[in-house]
């Protein structure tokens, strides 16, 4: 009997040979500028279909349905000029992604909207209406989802025994690249898929570490399609790695201005809220700070901040650094209010670190810069398990998935 939580599906995908051509970065990490530089000389980019918007006249809303329809055309041109194709049979994937000498593998497959409903599949961050139209209207016209949504879920044996199984059988992979990111995308096809079902129906709660758009947006989909149980909208296309194996990287913050203070007024606040001290270190740049202290470059210097302890905070997610640092220092001192509205604030992450803090404000792109810790995954499940949010801009997960390499039909 097949499982509730994930269901083998006949996926629509590259043929190997140019799997590396159509596999792009995900649609939502790169602007519509970046994206046109991305697909130039790349003819068969899977950006042309996520965000058709490049191959039109940039006088064309982005969020129009002329391109909505354009991406549907873009697709329906990689299959019918013979780059795609639909599997025969129903499948599951392993994807292994390695990066810098680091290995994780996930399962592919078509996940429960209805365990997303419940509450099984978990989330921890707040979406805006604006960018679940956006993927609702682009699934509805191409009747297609384009993208996975990177799950997680608690490490189990019978998972691993059965990765291992399939990796030690010989088996050659679907697509095998190195991405110019230097990140390798490795995937097999899992044909009999009754026991990888099974496992991953007993592994418990699922928890969307990246894609909550994605996932509301399916959740939508299959809402304004009245999907019923079986129906393939019913589903969305994801993939989800034990917890084991997934990294969480830092998410820092600058500010644009001091909001009428002085560099020498926000110094002085510095120490007497966090007892603020100048930061010896060797080296251009410090390393990400430990749990509980924040780091704050101002005027050429590096100040380590202390925050205060947060054993008695009520919830969850009030005790991270980064709601710390937001209630009491970047609001009542900087006035801001909201991170994701207040254009005054910006968030450097990932890969990019603390290098690129020094850049901003040296350049004079920013005045004062904040580098955090990286928030730990037992921390998004704490706050899943909570049901409570995230503050924005606390979690980055690294490597990113490709978008086109296995896509799911609706």
């Amino acid at each position: 009997m097949s499982s509730t939580i994930v269901k083998a599906f006949a996926a629509l995908r590259p043929k190997p040979e140019v799997a590396s051509q159509v596999a792009s970065v995900p649609y939502d990490v790169v602007n519509r500028e970046e994206s046109k530089a991305l697909v130039e000389g790349k003819p068969l980019s899977f950006l042309r279909v996520g965000r058709s918007e490049i191959t039109l006249d940039d006088s064309v809303d982005p969020y129009s349905q002329e391109v909505y329809e354009k991406a549907k055309s873009n697709l329906e041109a990689l299959i019918a000029d013979g780059h795609l194709v639909t599997e025969a049979e129903p499948a599951l994937y392993l994807y292994k992604l390695t990066w810098k000498g680091r290995s994780q593998y996930g399962v592919v497959g078509a996940y429960s909207v209805e365990a997303y409903r419940s509450g099984r599949i978990k989330k921890h961050e707040k979406t805006r209406k604006a960018k679940e139209d956006d993927r609702t209207n682009h699934i509805l016209t191409t009747r297609a989802q384009t993208g996975p949504v990177f799950l997680v879920h608690r490490p189990t044996d019978e998972v691993s025994r059965l990765r291992e199984k399939l990796l030690q059988s010989g088996q050659e992979p679907l697509f095998d690249f190195e991405a110019e990111d230097s990140v390798t995308h490795t995937i097999w096809k899992i044909a009999q898929v009754e026991d990888w079902e099974k496992a991953l129906e007993a592994a418990g709660d699922f928890y969307i570490a990246d894609g909550h758009h994605r996932a509301a947006s399916a959740e939508r989909t299959a809402t304004r399609l009245d999907a019923k149980e079986g129906d393939e909208a019913s589903r969305f296309l994801a993939v989800a790695f034990p917890t084991d194996q997934v990294a969480i990287l830092p998410y820092h913050r600058v500010l644009s201005e001091f909001n009428g203070h002085t560099p020498e007024a926000i110094l002085d606040e510095a120490k007497k809220r966090f007892g603020a001290t100048v930061l010896e270190f060797s080296g251009t740049v410090p390393s990400e700070p430990a749990r509980g202290t924040v780091l704050m470059y101002l005027g050429g210097t590096w100040y380590s901040l202390k925050l205060p302890d947060q054993a008695g905070t009520d919830g969850v997610a009030d005790a991270l650094d980064s709601a710390v640092l937001q209630r009491e220092f970047l609001q009542p001192v900087f006035g801001i209010e909201d991170v994701r509205s207040d254009d005054r604030i910006d968030f450097v992450g990932g890969i990019r670190g603390v290098g690129e803090l020094v850049e901003r404000v040296d350049s004079g792109r920013d005045v004062v810069a904040f580098a955090l810790a990286a928030t730990e995954l037992s921390d998004l499940l704490a706050v899943s398990d909570a049901d409570e949010i995230m503050p924005p801009k606390s979690t980055w997960f690294e490597p990113k998935l490709r978008d086109g390499l296995l896509i799911h039909k609706v």
